[in-house]
This record gives C-alpha cells, structure tokens and sequence, in this order.
C-alpha cells in the first residue's frame, strides 16, 4: 500500500530502520565516479548501473526511499519497465533531486547559494504526475575565515523554506538539506555553532511558511572535526555534540532526520549513525540518506562489467543492511566480516 498523505510518505521512508539510497548525482558527478572505474557515462551505463543497485536484495529491506536525478525519473529498465517502478516494487519510494546546483554568493565568492526556484512550481507538478513522491534541495554552508556570513545563512535558508512550500503544495515531502561542509582545519566545536546556526534559523523560516513539519525530512551533517583539523573527534564524541545539536534546534514533530554521509568513509558515517541511536532519548527517528557511503563498494564491484552485477548488488546490499542496523542502534564492527 502507497502512502498517500505527507505525513503518512515522510514516516513510510524511515519506518522501521529503512533509510534512504541518495542516487541522484548530476551527469558531471556520475561521469567523475565512473572515470575512477575507467568507464564512460554513457546514459545506458548510467541506467545499468542505477538498475543494478534498484534490484539489489536490501532494497524491500532497508531503502525507504530512492533520491533520483531528473533522467533516472524518467528512465526505463532494460525490460523496459520504469526504474521508478522498479524502486516501487521493492516497497521503496521514488524521490526526485529539485535543486539546480550552486552560485557564488554575491560580494563573496567563498560561499554559495543553491539556486532552482525560477520554474520549481512547473517541474514539481510534472515531478507529481511521474510518480515523485518526495523532494530534495540542497543548501551548502562553508566554515572559514570569517564565513558562514549571516547572509549566506539567511538566503539558503528562505531559499530551503520557498521550496519545501513548493513541493508540499505539490503533494510531496520535502527534505531540507542544509549542508556544512567539513572540508577545512576547523574544530568540532565550529561545526556545532555553525550547524545549530544553521538549523535554528532554518526551523523559523520553516515556521514562518508554515510548513507541515510532521510531512517534512531533514537532511543534515553530522557535527565532525573538519578533515584537515589534527584533532578528529570519536565516534561517541560525534555522536553526542549531534544529538546535543539537534535536541536544541529542531521540533519533536519532525519525523524523521536521514544524515548525508558528507565524505565520511563508509564504515564512519555506519558507526556515528549507530552511536547515536545506542544514545537514544529522542522523538525523531535517526537514519540515513547516503550516497557514495552506499555506493563506493558496488561501484568498484561492478567496475562497469555485466558479470559482476550480483557480486556489485551483494555490495550495496551488505552497506545497505549495516546501515538499517544502525538507524536501529544495532550494529558493530563485528558484523562487517
């Protein structure tokens, strides 16, 4: 049975320790990705490969839902049926990336501002008549010297609020995903201002749009020592600055929060989603939205030949299942071998 309502789709995707297979990179990122494999992105490769991870065995497990990039939406199998049928009939939802990319901001070329709002109400409502069941936008916040400005937050985050209005008149859940980046030599301590910045100014211009946040997912960072910093934080540290974070700027109602991995290895961004979910004392659920932290092992499985497709799909579907158990607080490093 379909969810229908916002409410019941925004649940469905982080029910039971399901999270989300982020499958949406752009034609440049997929053609980067596949040149680290020597193979060329071609649209039949990009669909190969797509249909590869779709039919892997953890789908009807752990994915909820499925972000897709625009071609992928409309794209059909090699027997010709829809991938986003294919995601459907795992149990999965089929999501849709809306966002056009980022822009330096003006009067500052060291921060961006995501852009896409020009038309979004026309493309949602296509979006709606394809099977789109939910959204994603992205907004990306820097930490360097003397940035984020107020400015950079302020517009990424009306920007995230206009959309999530957009897509729910439109019948789809939206994710709002406010992206620090932990690129540079900055403390955890940084990434915990900046983010709890960051999303206490997100949740009121939610609030002020009056979005439905029980019909609504958030995607953020973890709060990390940025990867040039000598200090990196644990896994416990991680895992209690973000719960510390988040118990202090984001609603009760809200049902789920799926974390972007954001360049962590695959075996970190498992054991700090499970770290916080052993901590526990939250309404939300804590879950995943990962892309190369699903991804990496069946991309270099697969290597672009038809004849690894099961060894490639036992991949995903081994970081697919690790990650399931640590949106439950079940998973340790033993389970790996």
């Amino acid at each position: 049975m379909i969810p229908k309502t916002l409410e019941e789709i925004a649940s469905y995707i982080v029910k039971d320790g399901k999270g989300i297979l982020a499958a949406d990179e752009s034609t440049g990122t997929i053609e980067k990705r596949f040149k680290s494999i020597d193979v060329e992105s071609t649209e039949d490769n990009r669909r190969k490969y797509r249909e590869m991870l779709f039919r892997s065995p953890a789908m009807a497990e752990a994915i909820g839902g499925v972000i897709l990039f625009d071609e992928t939406l409309r794209q059909k199998a090699q027997d010709g049926s829809y991938l986003r049928d294919v995601i459907l009939s795992h149990g999965s939802l089929p999501g849709i990336k809306v966002d056009q990319g980022v822009k330096e901001l003006e009067d500052n070329p060291n921060e961006k501002i995501t852009t896409g709002l020009d038309g979004l109400n026309e493309r949602c409502r296509e979006y709606d008549t394809l099977g789109a069941k939910f959204t994603k936008w992205r907004a990306v916040i820097n930490i360097g010297n003397g940035i984020p400005s107020a400015k950079c937050i302020n517009e990424n985050m009306l920007a995230l609020s206009e959309y999530a209005l957009i897509a729910q008149e439109n019948n789809m859940v939206p994710i709002v995903e406010p992206e620090v980046i932990m690129d540079g030599p900055h403390t955890i301590d940084q990434c915990y201002d900046v983010t709890k910045n960051t999303l206490s100014v997100l949740f009121e211009m939610l609030d002020k749009k009056n979005i439905n946040i029980r019909g609504t997912l958030l995607k953020p960072n973890m709060v990390v020592s940025g990867t040039e910093n000598s200090h990196q934080a644990n896994y416990k540290e991680v895992a209690e600055k973000t719960l510390d974070c988040l118990n202090s700027s984001v609603p009760d109602e809200l049902p789920g929060i799926v974390f972007l991995s954001g360049g962590q290895s695959d075996i970190d961004a498992t054991a700090h989603l499970d770290e916080m979910n052993k901590i526990g004392g939250f309404k939300w659920k804590l879950s995943f939205s990962y892309g190369r932290a699903l991804q990496q092992a069946a991309l270099k499985a697969w290597s672009g030949n038809d004849s690894n497709l099961e060894h490639a799909q036992k991949a995903f579907s081994h970081r697919a299942i690790m990650n399931m158990k640590a949106s439950l607080g079940e998973w340790s490093e033993s389970l790996e071998a």
